[in-house]
């Protein structure tokens, strides 16, 4: 392996299907309990606004709001802790950033069910801006752990390139991107298998999760 492909910090595999389980808990923890709107998933947020407004649903509107509004802080923020951790410094920032979630996760932990759940809704949503924001490569390749559009699109030409033309690289590919998938599926099928027992406490499934990024994802 050459120095340009070596592979960054939190870019190898487990690191990609780590955040991709935390998100996928996430935003079925948010859908669940946060009255029907996702934390991450913001092309869904704007779906269900779309609906409800069409339909005259107007008094859930503001959770879809609160998301996207809230969304668009938490890029800002991390926007600028990244503006203060430059590329030289990628594994602290990474670190202040997973650090930042957690806080995030557990905090919420407290406040779910004591406040409005346009609150908690929108520090999940900076939550999940902060993971989008800085976790955007997977060995060296463009990444997002958040959405599974843009996966299941890769895996589809992975597979067709290594069946069609004998690609063993894409073959690869595929296998990596069929771990993420699975792993967003689990953490989603976890979250809503706990919900029912542990309720506002479920979140703590995602910041488990992430600690374990940050113990072994390096």
């Amino acid at each position: 392996m050459t120095k340009n492909d070596e592979v960054g910090v939190f870019e190898h595999l487990i690191s990609g299907a780590l955040l991709a389980m935390a998100a996928g808990a996430l935003d079925a923890y948010t859908y669940l309990e946060d009255g029907g709107v996702f934390a991450g998933l913001q092309t869904g947020n704007l779906i269900l606004t779309g609906l409800r407004l069409g339909r005259g649903d107007y008094g859930e509107l503001i959770q879809g709001i609160t998301s996207l509004v809230m969304f668009a802080v938490g890029v800002a923020i991390i926007r600028v802790v990244q503006y203060h951790y430059p590329s030289e410094q990628v594994l602290k920032r990474k670190l202040v950033t997973l650090g930042y979630e957690i806080a995030l996760f557990i905090l919420v932990s407290f406040l779910a069910g004591r406040v409005s759940i346009l609150v908690t809704t929108g520090l999940l949503a900076m939550a999940a801006a902060a993971q989008l924001q800085e976790f955007r490569t997977l060995k060296n390749g463009p990444f997002t752990s958040l959405m599974m559009t843009g996966n299941v699109r890769t895996l589809a030409e992975s597979l067709l390139d290594a069946i069609a033309q004998g690609d063993r690289k894409a073959l690869g590919k595929a296998g990596d991107i069929v771990t993420i998938i699975g792993a967003f599926f689990v953490g989603a099928f976890l979250s809503g298998y706990l919900v029912s027992d542990f309720h506002g406490q479920t979140i703590l499934l995602s910041a488990l999760i992430l600690l374990v990024a940050m113990i072994v994802g390096r």
